[in-house]
């Protein structure tokens, strides 16, 4: 029995498969030019960007610029835009490429579709970039492995922490169309995926995404769904996460994290190629402290990264909008031991 979800999915066999391996995309290609879809990903992709020139310049001509680019989709004569390059400090240099706001509102347009469908097949400890799973939850869940592993701190608890290096500038454009294929049958949004992958390359020809696309960190999320599921259902290993291209595996097992490195390295680079940072590997015990997402974990508390710290402040003291700055640094250190710099960064409100 063949049966179709609200979220555009077909689902063979009468329910829905433990690992989803026959679930198809069904979002046609017309769903997605769609002048209706186009309007609202134009809706979502404008808020907080209200007084940016170039967004006032598209806004200006609004229903010229969405029939345009509707027609030009329709009329598979598309051509994606350049980018407008430049660097931020988050806090290592990072090197961002802008698209134009025509190619962005496409970009949102074809989010909107393929998010639904796609976090769907992801396993529920991938936390970046998806809804509703935000720093906070990825804190909790790491005290909670670690809690478990270490068996309520009576059990020594081992950490394989790892790295990816140049994660986004070597995604493999080919590797990556093929894993969306398996999911979409539909001809012309591979074609209009294709596009907007070949858009942008960083050291070489076929490979790279823009760190700056919304559609790049879906589509990296949906290629290291491949390394997830080979973590999960080919290693065994129970007490996984990942965050972009930082992942932990939690373990009592020392010789058996120290095993499983080549294993993962060779997975990522004979089915991704991708491979791990030489100087970011390491296997400690929880009680040494584990340093991941800006805090350093220990078995029965957090304590803010010093780095973090200093990131923290520099930003206050160059950010205008201080006030909306301060609360979300309080709301962020609320998940850890860090009263004292809590109530600093809460004195620059009075």
């Amino acid at each position: 029995m063949t049966t179709e979800t609200s979220f555009g999915c077909e689902i063979v066999g009468g329910g829905i498969m433990r690992r989803m391996a026959h679930i198809k995309f069904l979002h046609s290609y017309e769903d997605i030019i769609s002048i209706e879809n186009l309007l609202n990903a134009w809706q979502e992709f404008m808020e907080g960007k209200r007084n940016r020139r170039d967004v006032q310049e598209f806004q200006f001509r609004l229903t010229d610029n969405i029939l345009a680019l509707h027609y030009c989709l329709k009329n598979k004569t598309y051509i994606h835009g350049p980018y407008e390059a430049f660097k931020i400090n988050d806090p290592k240099s990072r090197d961002i490429h802008k698209a134009t706001v025509r190619d962005r509102v496409l970009h949102r347009a074809l989010y909107r579709r393929l998010y639904p469908f796609f976090d769907r097949t992801f396993i529920s400890d991938s936390y970046s970039c998806r809804l509703r799973k935000g720093t906070h939850k990825v804190l909790r869940r790491f005290h909670s492995m670690a809690y478990r592993v270490g068996k309520n701190n009576t059990r020594q608890c081992f950490v394989l922490k790892c790295d990816i290096r140049k994660f986004f500038a070597s995604i493999d454009h080919e590797i990556l169309l093929v894993i969306l294929q398996k999911r979409i049958p539909d001809a012309d949004i591979m074609e209009l995926i294709r596009k907007i992958v070949d858009s942008f390359h960083s050291t070489k020809e076929g490979v790279g995404l823009p760190l700056g696309n919304l559609t790049s960190q879906l589509f990296v999320n949906i290629y290291m769904n491949e390394f997830d599921q080979f973590v999960k259902h080919k290693l065994k290993a129970r007490q996984y996460i990942r965050y972009a291209d930082d992942f932990v595996i939690f373990s009592h097992d020392k010789n058996w994290l120290a095993k499983i490195v080549r294993y993962i390295a060779q997975f990522l680079r004979t089915k991704l190629r991708l491979s791990l940072h030489p100087n970011k590997v390491s296997i400690q015990t929880l009680a040494s402290g584990i340093d991941f997402l800006g805090w350093v974990h220990f078995p029965d508390h957090r304590v803010l990264r010093t780095s973090t710290k200093r990131r923290m402040l520099r930003t206050l003291a160059e950010n205008e909008r201080r006030n909306d700055v301060v609360r979300s640094y309080v709301g962020l250190l609320k998940h850890g031991n860090a009263q004292k710099i809590k109530r600093k960064i809460e004195s620059d409100m009075i």
